[in-house]
């Protein structure tokens, strides 16, 4: 009964018109910076605390939560356009978003990132607000076997993901294992596979990482076809929206990927980049329904 009461009183004061305003005025400046490449949701909020200076604590708040939310979306937007994810959660979007804007179809992937963004944040935290209690004596119960088997699960999600070549998936398995070796040991304080250079201390970082794979990937390929092959325009096939079809097929995944991501998410240290890879990897291989080339129940984004 106390939390139906708090959360009628929390109510009263996020419907307020000028906490709406805020929390517009929030999204709205987190997608502009999101979409940057390598600027993540952290960072943009850090780069836009000033602006809450003058504002009340609950508008602040509902300002920090619109620039995260954006941030997020930010990343899978240029993620599905040119196949850079601003930020590690992306990853996943960028593997099926990007193949339906090369096909013409970046305007249902948008939707489906949009959409299953908004319907998995809903759902959790309204899980959240009611669960709390008893997801927080969870989380502190984990222990080093615990994180140790989430980390087994992604690392099988990661061969999963790559369909039908295991080769491959194996491969980037290990060479993801060994860069993630570089810095210094947290248990000796020794530097691992340094090489005497200072700036690999800190270790390599999973979005730096992402952006150099993906966008610098990307820009040498459009900058290699630049003078073999004359500039194209791809032309928008179909609807802007999402059709009936995607509709139908995108429910599940959105509805799975809540489930699969809001367990991990409450775990302490995890971040959406492992809760991306199990969603990626849930729904398996596409249906028999015809798409163009990428599959918009799979340019999902979980935040």
């Amino acid at each position: 009964m106390d939390t139906l009461l708090s959360l009628a009183n929390g109510f009263s004061v996020a419907l307020e018109p000028s906490k709406l305003l805020f929390c517009l005025i929030g999204v709205f400046l987190g997608t502009a910076v999101g979409v940057l490449p390598g600027i993540g949701p952290a960072l943009t909020v850090a780069l836009l605390l000033p602006v809450t200076f003058k504002l009340d604590p609950a508008g602040s708040l509902i300002m920090f939560a619109g620039i995260y939310y954006g941030g997020m979306y930010g990343g899978s937007t240029t993620a599905i356009l040119l196949n850079a994810p601003g930020e590690s959660a992306s990853l996943a979007t960028a593997l099926e978003g990007s193949k339906m804007a090369k096909a013409g179809r970046g305007g249902p992937a948008l939707a489906t990132a949009a959409i299953g963004s908004f319907v998995a944040g809903l759902i959790a935290t309204i899980g959240l607000a009611f669960l709390a209690p008893w997801l927080v004596e969870i989380a502190v119960k984990f222990g080093p076997w615990d994180y140790f088997a989430l980390m087994i699960v992604a690392f099988v999600t990661v061969s999963a993901t790559f369909g039908d070549s295991p080769l491959r998936g194996l491969t980037s398995l290990f060479l993801g294992m060994l860069l993630g070796l570089v810095g210094i040991d947290k248990l000796t304080g020794q530097a691992r596979l340094t090489f005497g250079v200072p700036e690999l201390l800190n270790g390599i970082e999973v979005t730096t990482l992402a952006v150099g794979l993906f966008a610098v990937g990307e820009a040498l390929y459009v900058a290699s076809k630049r003078w073999r092959e004359p500039e194209e325009i791809i032309p928008i096939k179909g609807s802007l929206w999402m059709t009936k079809q995607d509709w139908k097929r995108s429910w599940a995944p959105w509805l799975r990927g809540t489930a699969f991501g809001f367990p991990i998410g409450a775990a302490r240290r995890q971040g959406a980049d492992r809760e991306a890879e199990g969603s990626a990897a849930q729904p398996g291989r596409p249906g028999t329904l015809p798409v163009l080339l990428g599959h918009p129940e799979r340019a999902l984004d979980r935040d």
